[in-house]
């Protein structure tokens, strides 16, 4: 037999006041995570702009963005992945394309 939502905070001892507990902090946590969803959104937009900017100024907005993933990492990883990119461009013939 399958329990409804109602039955089920029935059983542990809830009853109408424990469900509509359950229903306001289900909505509350609904709520921020579509208003977070909606910043984002907007947050989005005006990086696209700021993007958009940049090449409207001659810059190379695909680099920018190369850039701004690379700044995201912690030194350490960033250093590691630089040195791992020189020995293998080394490993190719292509010395000093990356450093």
């Amino acid at each position: 037999m399958q329990k409804t939502a109602r039955t089920a905070t029935a059983d542990i001892g809830g009853g109408d006041n424990a469900m509509a507990v359950a229903s306001a902090l289900l909505r509350g946590f609904i709520e921020r995570v579509e208003r977070l969803e909606e910043e984002k959104r907007t947050l989005a937009e005006d990086v696209k702009e700021v993007f958009e900017e940049a090449k409207g100024k001659g810059l190379d907005v695909k680099t920018m963005r190369v850039l701004v993933r690379w700044r995201r990492k912690d030194k350490a990883k960033r250093e590691a992945e630089a040195a791992l990119l020189e020995l293998y461009a080394g490993a190719l013939g292509e010395q000093g394309v990356f450093g």
